[in-house]
């Protein structure tokens, strides 16, 4: 059996990452699932492109502050205690607005770990 306690604010931020993440999974070992946690200032998004996934299931906890989630269809607001779901093939763009006055903090999850994400161009359907 295995078992590790990860404080994810002690982990090293993500180099070259939109926002402040901190990626749990690789700490943990992890080998199925992706988990981390994003810290967005205003203007800041949590990927790093407008993007959607083959096979994974992504997952969005927002432990402090405001979501907003871009879609083809609309924009979600998700707020402190609520999980925004994206299934498959579902583009999508998580971010803080630059108009926000507080951070956000999200605990992501999704699996399959490694599934690449392809880039999404609004106007474009997603293959």
């Amino acid at each position: 059996m295995g078992y590790h306690h990860v404080d994810p604010d002690e982990l090293d931020a993500t180099p070259d990452y939109p926002c402040d993440r901190r990626g749990i999974s690789d700490a943990a070992e992890l080998a199925a699932l992706h988990l981390a946690t994003y810290e967005m200032a205003p203007g800041e998004q949590l990927p790093r492109v407008y993007h959607y996934h083959d096979r994974r299931e992504e997952a969005f906890y927002v432990v402090e502050g405001t979501l907003h989630v871009e879609t083809p269809e609309e924009e979600y607001v998700v707020e402190a205690g609520e999980v925004f779901v994206a299934e498959p093939e579902s583009a999508h763009r998580a971010y803080n607005p630059e108009s926000a006055e507080e951070n956000v903090r999200v605990l992501g999850t999704g699996a399959p770990k490694s599934d690449i994400a392809h880039p999404y161009e609004p106007g474009e359907a997603a293959e």
